[in-house]
């Protein structure tokens, strides 16, 4: 069988955002923004306060870092140099789960564990030493509740955690008495950040008016700094938990999707742009060029990049990924219009993350944009799949026009452990 042209057409204009379109996405980005510095309750962006601002750049000193994101853990000592210019001395790295060996992240293990197995790989990261004095930032994705820079509580555990005993906790408090049983109270836990805010914050050591971070991975996250221009508060990074936007306009494929995915209603931003679910629109969408709509292949967002890489004239690459998945042969012309779909996919991605941040940069600057502007970003899909980052910059230049030539996207993929050092010197001062 061969793709209807008509039903291929219908499935690519379900993918497509126009110009007016993208510009009304920029501007309700904005609004709800606008709403929610007034009352968090009355936007979709969360709006939680990071309690830190900038670096000056002229952070100097050794700091520990501790990365706590997933199961893989890191302990950093950092030293910054200032300028930008830091250099890491030591790094220590184990997984919180060695199966037949230990779980720290089971029902059936305890906070004390887990904490103290961190504490352990500090004692590796400073090389035992219990005496010189140590500043620790930490940056802690998962969410929590914060208060000011140290004190951030666990909300709930997501990524398949189940440790008992930390959710509602402190867990600096958690940390700073597994250090205290280790002999270390040596080092200080002195700030918590999540890996957005750690972005930013890498990011701005390096670079000028880095007022933007982001992630654009498997999952998709946005954080500015806002100046509080007409009040007395001091200028602070909001986390806009920006995956959770939800002023939007789906598809019929990303309602299907949301409908079945593990939290409906939820995150609809994300769910149009990240990487852990790009592969699976594709996949609904091919389901039904082939004639089997609902059923599920197991796309994923590495697949994507494999199409879009496959330049051969007979699209060989791509009709060998399409038959092993789906187990269909499908000709070189139906392969080369999977690669359209595919990038039709990933563009919409990259322009509705162009559309997030011009909201943010019409909120900072007002419709014209004065200063320069640069904007961070970590993660996969803005790192590695082709087209994202080419397509992100068009979206910024299709709603700023002669203005986009002041902004500038860079990459910044060594943020969670040079931002909690930096959060750490910060803290400081």
């Amino acid at each position: 069988m061969s793709f209807d042209k008509n039903q291929f057409e219908g499935i690519l204009k379900d993918f497509t955002i126009d110009s007016d379109e993208l510009k009304t996405i920029a501007a309700d980005f904005r609004y709800d923004l606008k709403k929610g510095l007034k009352d968090p309750a009355e936007s979709s962006l969360k709006m939680l306060k990071s309690y830190i601002g900038l670096p000056t750049r002229q952070e100097k000193g050794e700091y520990l870092a501790l990365d706590f994101g997933g199961t893989n853990v890191r302990v950093l000592l950092i030293r910054l140099e200032g300028d930008g210019k830091f250099e890491v001395l030591r790094k220590v790295a184990k997984p919180l789960v060695v199966p037949g060996s230990y779980n720290y992240i089971a029902a059936d293990a305890t906070a004390e564990q887990m904490f103290d197995f961190i504490a352990g790989l500090v004692e590796e990261a400073v090389e035992g030493d219990h005496a010189k004095q140590y500043f620790l930032g930490h940056t802690f994705s998962f969410p929590s509740s914060q208060t000011n820079l140290y004190n951030a509580k666990l909300i709930t555990w997501t990524k398949e955690f189940a440790t008992p005993g930390v959710e509602g906790e402190v867990v600096n408090d958690l940390l700073k008495a597994a250090l205290h049983r280790k002999g270390l109270d040596n080092v200080e836990p002195t700030a918590v950040i999540n890996d957005t805010v750690a972005v930013q914050l890498a990011a701005a050591y390096k670079h000028d008016n880095v007022n933007i971070g982001c992630i654009y991975a498997t999952g998709h996250n946005t954080c500015y700094l806002e100046p509080f221009a007409d009040k007395a508060e001091q200028p602070m990074i909001l986390n806009l938990e920006s995956g959770g936007f939800n002023r939007l306009a789906p598809g019929r494929f990303d309602v299907a999707l949301d409908e079945r995915s593990e939290k409906p209603g939820e995150q609809r931003l994300e769910k149009m742009v990240s990487g852990r679910y790009m592969g699976e629109l594709f996949g609904m969408a091919l389901a039904e060029l082939l004639g089997e709509a609902g059923k599920e292949y197991g796309f994923t967002s590495i697949d994507m990049s494999a199409i879009m890489e496959d330049e051969s004239e007979d699209c060989a690459a791509i009709r060998a990924l399409v038959a092993k998945k789906t187990g269909r042969d499908i000709a070189a012309a139906d392969a080369s219009l999977v690669q359209d779909l595919v990038l039709r996919i990933v563009n919409r991605s990259a322009r509705l993350v162009a559309a997030s941040f011009v909201g943010i940069l019409w909120q900072l600057e007002g419709e014209g944009i004065e200063q320069p502007q640069t904007i961070a970003v970590d993660g996969s899909v803005y790192e590695k799949m082709p087209h994202a980052k080419e397509n992100l910059e068009k979206g910024l230049s299709e709603l700023l026009g002669a203005d986009a030539a002041k902004v500038e996207t860079v990459l910044e993929n060594g943020g969670s452990g040079l931002g909690a050092a930096i959060a750490a010197a910060v803290s400081q001062n």
